[in-house]
């Protein structure tokens, strides 16, 4: 048989057992469809997973005071080590690889009233890199400027949940406020956070005032801690080792004692993040390769049929000529035709039902976001549509193999005898 024959032969037996190749083409769709979206969903679940983190801050490195564990060459062991104010220019002026940084002073149980509206939440000192270093974003008005520093302004930023309690509908900016028992003018207020990463109170119910304000209601020589951002993440490790020996220096303490000072790389949390998401991407996966592995199970059982009942036309082929090879390669052939149009309907048809959906709710509800930030979005990778089709493609060709063999070794006259 010429190559043209063996197509031939393979296009008629399919159009003639139309049937049966359309259910089984619609098994395999199903499989390639179900592959696909849930590739889709665990990817989306990732993405919505990283960014969530992410809002808490543009790498973020956060620091606290501790107690040195070591005492060569420096203080003695269990002596406390607290951050102050100075050491915030002075990482400035010694690390350059520092792009942005802030000092924090954190109040908790401060009480906020607006007319009949009384809030208590954290009220939080910080400088004008605070904002960017935290990822804050504006939702009307602005954020804290140097001139609110300099001149010890009483302004202050509402998180969305902070604004939500005060004031309602009503905007917020150029309201006045009292926080314990003095009066400030609210400046601005921020979008709302689908924040899952926080260290203390979440942004979102926090108020924000400049840090030299806060000195009406504290001492500021020791801020409970300071936040910073590398310039370059490629140069992180790097830069906090130079703002650990930095504040070594100015604290009389060991470089490598990683107990005198706490430093918490928030980047490095992301990698127990890209944990979960990976593994609920091989979990879901592994349960949509087990889908294409039944419909090419019903493959294998459908082309067993196929050749038990054409065992006698097999037998007029090999009589007429036809080689173990060639009868080999037509029902390759059908079966593998029949798991190409499958895959091609089950990736249009994943396409369409991911189209379709758009999105599917995660974080949103939990923290009243509409923008959709938090929520999973749906969408076909390259990557899933490329690994499900090689999948199918290979579970088709051990599928049709079988029965191909058994087609190709039939004796030609046992065949031409079977009833």
């Amino acid at each position: 048989m010429i190559i043209a024959s063996i197509f031939h032969e393979a296009g008629q037996a399919l159009k003639f057992n139309r049937q049966r190749s359309i259910l089984t083409c619609i098994s395999l769709a199903w499989g390639v469809a179900c592959f696909v979206i849930l590739y889709s969903y665990g990817d989306g679940f990732h993405v919505a997973l990283r960014t969530a983190f992410r809002t808490v801050g543009q790498d973020l490195v956060l620091m606290f005071g501790g107690r040195t564990s070591a005492q060569a060459g420096g203080e003695r062991a269990g002596s406390r080590v607290r951050l102050e104010l100075a050491d915030v220019d002075e990482i400035r002026t010694a690390v350059p690889l520092v792009l942005a940084l802030s000092p924090e002073m954190m109040m908790g149980g401060m009480t906020v009233v607006r007319e009949y509206r009384s809030h208590t939440t954290m009220v939080r000192g910080v400088r004008t890199a605070y904002g960017r270093i935290r990822n804050m974003t504006i939702a009307a008005g602005r954020w804290i400027e140097p001139e609110d520093e300099a001149q010890k302004r009483r302004v202050a930023v509402l998180g969305s949940k902070a604004t939500e309690k005060l004031f309602g509908e009503i905007p917020p900016e150029g309201e006045e406020i009292d926080i314990n028992g003095l009066r400030f003018t609210v400046i601005g207020a921020l979008k709302n956070k689908t924040q899952v990463a926080n260290y203390n109170t979440p942004d979102n119910e926090c108020v924000f005032i400049p840090f030299e304000t806060a000195s009406l209601y504290r001492e500021l020589k020791y801020p409970d801690d300071i936040v910073w951002m590398p310039a370059n993440p490629v140069f992180r490790d790097q830069t906090v080792r130079q703002v650990r020996e930095t504040l070594a220096r100015l604290h009389d303490f060991m470089p490598r004692d990683e107990r005198a000072v706490r430093i918490f790389v928030f980047n490095d949390s992301m990698r127990l993040v890209d944990t979960m998401g990976i593994a609920l991407r091989l979990l879901l996966g592994f349960v949509g390769t087990l889908t294409l592995a039944i419909g090419g199970v019903g493959l294998a059982n459908i082309m067993l049929v196929s050749v038990t009942e054409r065992t006698r036309e097999i037998g007029v082929l090999k009589s007429l000529g036809a080689t173990n090879r060639s009868i080999l390669a037509q029902f390759l052939l059908e079966a593998i035709a029949i798991v190409t149009a499958g895959g091609a309907v089950g990736v249009a048809a994943g396409w369409a039902l991911t189209k379709f959906l758009g999105s599917l709710p995660l974080l949103g509800p939990l923290f009243q976001d509409t923008s959709g930030a938090g929520d999973i979005q749906l969408g076909i990778s390259a990557f899933a549509v490329l690994t499900s089709t090689a999948l199918l493609e290979a579970i088709g060709l051990v599928a049709g193999l079988l029965p191909a063999i058994k087609a190709a070794r039939l004796d030609p006259m046992e065949a031409l005898r079977y009833e």
